[in-house]
């Protein structure tokens, strides 16, 4: 087995793009072997959903494209990123109640500590920035056969 496993996806920042990403890291866990009805998987889809709004969002469209990576390492850690090319890092803004949006980030850390996770921003080397999460991996990991197909 390996020590590790990954896929990647690049989109357009656009708001169609963001049920695009959910969809894909949603494929990806799937293949993996975490049940597309499990209660992680749900949360899973919001932090993604939540990460990629905030790419197409708040780049204020310095950032034509966003990467999602999804990536499992030794069956034990699940850890996401949204990259984007703006420089600018997330801020948690006061959660006012007239508030409409800025809050992505509080329920990004919130979701994510409550799966027993972490979030971190990372700068990339052409000056963007990549917002992750890691998670416990907590379901069997089923791989494909790649010998099969050749």
């Amino acid at each position: 087995m390996a020590d590790h496993q990954e896929a990647s996806v690049t989109l357009p920042s656009d708001p169609a793009s963001v049920p695009a990403a959910r969809k894909y890291v949603s494929r990806v866990l799937v293949e993996w072997g975490l049940p597309g009805d499990a209660e992680v998987a749900d949360t899973i889809r919001l932090i993604v959903s939540e990460l990629a709004t905030n790419a197409v969002q708040h780049t204020l469209g310095q950032s034509p494209t966003f990467t999602v990576d999804v990536e499992l390492e030794r069956d034990e850690h699940l850890r996401i990123g949204v990259t984007d090319s703006h420089p600018r890092y997330p801020k948690r803004l006061p959660a006012a109640v007239q508030q409409d949006n800025g809050r992505g980030m509080v329920i990004i850390r919130w979701l994510t500590a409550e799966c027993g996770g972490r979030l971190s921003v990372s700068p990339t080397d052409e000056g963007g920035k990549t917002v992750w999460i890691a998670l416990p991996w907590r379901a069997p990991v089923r791989r494909k056969d790649r010998d099969a197909t050749h």
